[in-house]
Order: C-alpha cells, then sequence, then structure tokens
C-alpha cells in the first residue's frame, strides 16, 4: 500500500514537471467607441452626466433607468438619440471594478451635475462625417439641434 502511494505521489509529481503549468488571468476589455475619451483603455465604465447615464466598454451597453429599473441596451433611449457624444463629456470610472455602477448613481449625479465639464477630452476617433479640414474649428451649438453645444472644438484627433 504505501508502495502504490509513493507511486501515486511520484506520478503527479512527474506531471506537475511536464506540463507547461501556466495560469493566464485574460481580462477580457471591450473596444472602447470612437467617441470615447483618449487615454483611458482600462476603464470599463463612462458615465454621461446630461444623460444620467453609463456605458459600458465590455459589453457595448448603455446603462440607463427607466421607470425605477436600470436597464441595459446597444443603443441610448429614443429620446437621446440624436445625443452627440463625440462633443460632450464622460466622466471615466477608473475606480470602479464592479457590475453595476448605477449603485453610486446617487454620488455621480451630485458630483457631476448635467452640463459637467472636467479636464478637456479628446475623442479616441473622429466623428463621422466630419472632415479633417474642420477638425478643432467647430463653436458653439454642435449642430444636433439640442442645444448642448459646449462652445469649444473638439480640437485635434
Amino acid at each position: 500500500m504505501k508502495s502504490l502511494k509513493y507511486l501515486f505521489i511520484g506520478f503527479f509529481l512527474l506531471t506537475i514537471h511536464f506540463s507547461n503549468a501556466q495560469v493566464n488571468v485574460n481580462v477580457n476589455i471591450g473596444t472602447p467607441p470612437a467617441w470615447g475619451p483618449v487615454g483611458y483603455s482600462e476603464a470599463r465604465y463612462y458615465y454621461l452626466p446630461d444623460l444620467e447615464t453609463y456605458y459600458d466598454v465590455n459589453t457595448s451597453n448603455y446603462i440607463y433607468i427607466s421607470n425605477g429599473k436600470w436597464l441595459r441596451a446597444r443603443t441610448l433611449p429614443s429620446v437621446y438619440r440624436n445625443y452627440d457624444l463625440y462633443n460632450e463629456y464622460k466622466v471615466v470610472l477608473t475606480d470602479y471594478r464592479g457590475n453595476t455602477p448605477y449603485d453610486n448613481f446617487k454620488t455621480h449625479k451630485v458630483k457631476y451635475g448635467k452640463g459637467y465639464k472636467g479636464k478637456p477630452q479628446k475623442t479616441i476617433g473622429q466623428k463621422p462625417g466630419k472632415g479633417n479640414n474642420k477638425q478643432g474649428k467647430d463653436k458653439g451649438n454642435n449642430g444636433n439641434g439640442n442645444g448642448h453645444g459646449n462652445g469649444k472644438g473638439n480640437g485635434k484627433h
């Protein structure tokens, strides 16, 4: 019985020795959207103060409250379909690691109220349909008719 035990232990050690045991931790970060701010490739969530909505980079979903419940959807609610994500401010939630960023909604709503503007942001990509010769020259209303212009161009990309 003792020799069987040693044989089993020996077999186990040989298996470990000859196998290339590797532990890979693969964090699957989604691709940030073109309208996302430059420099935050590791962030999972953005908070959009003017919409009181979150964006999940990993799943490409917007997270917003509707009738008292938090919903996830690939598109914004129809009331915000014309919202210009390229020109509006995104708060990058670098300190949150969970799956329900809205647990902090009351804090975010107060700290980053509608109209909040932090440091200037450049977007990862260029706004569709916008020529390079106009880049950084737009002023005032961003042309989407919703009056959310910030009075600044969005700079070179």
